[in-house]
């Protein structure tokens, strides 16, 4: 991983002494969240905020904590601000839970979600989205972002069914140096790019591009 292995601590507890005087050391820590902070460029505008993903496993279940924050701005002007919080919680490969807010241009949009059966159901203020057990959030935590083919946007809700392509090496700048990576297209059914996403050798995702009808916006791994 760039850079970036989890820490684990190791937290030994003094055992109680007992009629026989045995002692029984406690279990260790759970590993701490792997942080995975990305600076976020927009091709017209230029670096326009921060995105971060913190993933805390214990077991087999994961929690996906997200932060976003950006600004667009022009001659001093503030066009466009998306402040986000959001929250996944992953059993194995498989979405148990969301809940997300938010907040473009002042006004929040909150959405919840759930695991029902063999389904996934996003519930938001425009209405409820029913997707298959195996749909993924769009957002770039780990390789699994690349398994299946319907992804929800955390934004809004919306349900999209795409195609994954690709897996061939590539490059990408990382503060200032080269890292190697393999290079995946994510695509809407009717050919049109969607995400391209960036996985070292680790597996993590180094970066993202979103394409989008005002430009693209490049998410890059930058600690």
């Amino acid at each position: 991983m760039l850079r970036r292995h989890v820490l684990v601590s190791g937290l030994i507890a003094l055992g109680l002494s007992g009629l026989t005087g045995a002692s029984e050391p406690a279990a260790a820590a759970p590993a701490a969240p792997q942080r995975l902070v990305y600076e976020v460029h927009h091709s017209r505008y230029g670096t326009i905020g921060t995105y971060t993903n913190a993933v805390e496993k214990s077991g087999d279940s994961t929690t996906v904590s997200t932060e976003a924050h950006i600004t667009v701005s022009l001659l001093g002007v503030v066009l466009y601000r998306q402040e986000a919080s959001r929250r996944e919680q992953w059993t194995g490969n498989r979405l148990m839970s969301f809940k997300g807010v938010t907040t473009i241009n002042g006004k929040p949009m909150e959405m919840t979600g759930e695991a029902q059966g063999d389904r996934f159901v996003m519930m938001s203020p425009e209405g409820d989205i029913v997707a298959p057990a195996t749909v993924h959030i769009a957002n770039p935590w780990s390789p699994d972002v690349l398994h299946g083919d319907t992804i929800l946007t955390p934004d809004r809700g919306r349900m999209e069914n795409v195609k994954v392509k690709g897996g061939e090496e590539a490059s990408v700048a990382l503060n200032g140096r080269s890292t190697k990576a393999k290079r995946y297209e994510i695509d809407r059914l009717d050919g049109s790019k969607r995400y391209e996403v960036w996985l070292d050798a680790s597996g993590t995702p180094v970066q993202l591009t979103m394409y989008t009808p005002g430009g693209t916006v490049t998410f890059t791994l930058s600690r």
